[in-house]
């Protein structure tokens, strides 16, 4: 038996997704944490492509094509029919991305969350509907170009981690898809965990964010590193803990190293950093409550 770490890859080689996708670089991982004896769920999107074409797979373990708005209900589902069989050690992994999260399905997954349903929920946000050509969802950053947005959008990006906190649920968790050691670390953590367990992965796309695809891993580890994307956790909706403290590198250094933000100004520049001041201080801050 493998132990919390040795990994074994349930993903085969030879998949369809772009060149430098951060995505299948995160599904790489998640799979490796979750292990063999596990049931995945995806959605219509960018993972249903990295899948393959019926009879193809390149998935080792089995999964169940839901519809796009219930990555989670159908998790639930398949965990409940699991539970009836006496099955009480088999995972159950939604894979969703942002759109089939924080927007199309975020009822299932509210509701999921509120029965504490006994399943893994992650969501690959590459921050916007990539696969039917780079629309805007609500967690695309402010500012940033899409094909529905062109001068910058205009909203700011919505907060599933702490959403979902704010459900109660015994864990959730900002990852990223760039720092495999922190991602695999949360998955086993969630899988000790009875109840649902939310983690929001940060996947970068070269397509849609209009950056090299060999810059992928710098562009990922930027984010954090900038303080723009925090990795945390939040046992039980009040319990933080800061999962990797950054360089404190300017957010520009990050923003401006991708084409959909190139558009900004120098004091647009300027409000973002303070707002990530911000947001960093304030999580530090309720990390303080909780463990000093």
């Amino acid at each position: 038996m493998l132990s919390e770490y040795e990994y074994r890859d349930n993903l085969y080689p030879g998949h369809m997704a772009c060149a430098g996708c951060g995505e299948a670089l995160g599904l790489r991982l998640v799979l490796q944490a979750v292990g063999e004896k596990t049931i995945a769920v995806i959605l219509p999107s960018c993972l249903g492509i990295i899948l393959g074409p019926f009879p193809y797979t390149t998935f080792k373990i089995p999964v169940f094509h839901a519809a796009f708005e219930t990555a989670a209900s159908s998790a639930a589902g398949i965990s409940n029919a699991l539970l009836a069989q006496g099955d009480e050690e088999t995972v159950v992994v939604a894979l969703a991305g942002d759109g089939g999260t924080t927007d199309i399905g975020f009822q299932a997954l509210s509701g999921a969350a509120d029965r504490d349903e006994n399943i893994i929920y992650c969501c690959f946000d590459n921050e916007a509907y990539m696969n039917t050509g780079i629309q805007s969802s609500s967690s695309t950053p402010e500012h940033a170009w899409t094909m529905t947005t062109p001068l910058g959008r205009s909203r700011k990006k919505k907060n599933m981690v702490e959403i979902m906190g704010a459900h109660k649920i015994p864990y959730a968790a900002a990852a990223n898809s760039c720092f495999p050691d922190d991602l695999r670390r949360k998955i086993v953590e969630a899988k000790k965990l009875k109840g649902l367990k939310y983690i929001h992965i940060l996947s970068p796309c070269p397509t849609g964010w209009r950056y090299p695809e060999r810059v992928t891993p710098n562009i990922g580890r930027l984010a954090v590193e900038t303080k723009y994307y925090p990795l945390y956790e939040i046992r039980d909706g009040q319990k933080y803990k800061i999962t990797h403290h950054p360089k404190n590198l300017p957010v520009e250094d990050y923003l401006l190293a991708q084409g959909r933000f190139k558009h900004l100004t120098h004091k647009e520049l300027e409000i973002i950093q303070k707002e990530v001041d911000t947001n960093w201080d304030e999580l530090a801050r309720r990390e303080g409550d909780d463990y000093r």
